[in-house]
């Protein structure tokens, strides 16, 4: 795939990120934005990724009516983080034998997720799992190497969504050149 951000793309960068027009602020890994090299890394993963689906506490956020699907998190959901387990990197059931983030939290951060096909298909154990969109704890407070967003910036860019759109995530990539770079590929 090309790293060439498209009209329509997710563009994220150390600097925030930028969709269908709008400049958004986002919090990333604290192990910045690099190839990822391990579970547990803190590496937000650079590259081009597409959104498999997404996810939303069904107590705390409505169905969208538009955009991209999104299931709810039921009371025993999970994510699979244990190279270990045959269902690595895949939502689970909990309990769970083998180590699992819970999707349902007491926080907000998982009332809405959008999952990318990073280390997806096939999936490589180890090499990182559970790299999500989702709600930010803050301006500038990393994340264990997902992409967080505002509540209300997240469920925009969700209800915006459409098919063939791609999550580009760009290491040192400056806002000028990737506005430019998106203008000309349109």
């Amino acid at each position: 795939m090309s790293a060439s951000p498209r009209r329509g793309d997710l563009v994220v960068g150390p600097w925030g990120a930028r969709f269908l027009g709008r400049r958004l602020p986002c919090a990333v890994g604290r192990g910045g934005i690099a190839v990822k090299r391990a579970e547990g890394d803190g590496i937000t993963p650079a590259g081009v990724w597409r959104l498999e689906g997404g996810l939303r506490r069904p107590d705390r956020r409505p169905a969208a009516r538009r955009g991209l699907l999104l299931r709810p998190i039921g009371l025993r959901d999970g994510w699979s983080d244990d190279p270990r387990d045959p269902d690595y990197n895949a939502r689970v059931r909990l309990p769970s034998a083998h180590g699992a983030e819970r999707l349902r939290r007491a926080d907000p951060l998982h009332d809405l997720i959008a999952v990318t096909d990073f280390n997806r298909a096939p999936r490589a154990p180890g090499a990182g799992s559970a790299i999500f969109l989702h709600v930010w704890r803050g301006p500038r407070r990393r994340t264990e190497g997902c992409v967080a967003f505002r509540a209300r910036d997240l469920a925009w860019i969700l209800a915006h969504w459409r098919p063939g759109a791609r999550v580009v995530i760009r290491a040192g990539a400056r806002m000028r050149s990737v506005v430019r770079a998106g203008a000309e590929q349109g």
